[in-house]
């Protein structure tokens, strides 16, 4: 039988471990797939306007880590924020939900 100690201090490491920051997952069109292990996915934001009040749709493209290659251009994907992997990659393809015509 483990003493009080022990156990707290197993609780104190499991915890360490489940503690992650939230991360970001968004869903866009890939319009871009010319670089080896990148992808370049094109996000939409719907923002309210302060004063008056219309939605309005505001896009940016992020830079995207594919490790194997598999998405291609307009291909509906879901990408999720990880560490920094390079200069401008700060993002990892999650799953393809719709793969293009």
């Amino acid at each position: 039988m483990a003493t009080a100690k022990e156990q707290t201090t197993e609780t104190e490491a499991a915890a360490e471990t489940l503690v992650r920051g939230y991360r970001k997952s968004r869903r866009g069109y890939v319009t871009s797939d010319k670089m080896q292990k990148t992808i370049v996915v094109e996000v939409e934001d719907r923002v309210k306007h302060p004063l008056y009040g219309k939605v309005i749709r505001r896009t940016s493209k992020v830079k995207v880590h594919d490790e194997n290659n598999t998405a291609g251009v307009g291909d509906l994907v879901l990408i999720s924020e990880t560490r920094p992997l390079s200069a401008s990659k700060r993002w990892r393809l999650v799953e393809i939900l719709e793969k293009a015509k």
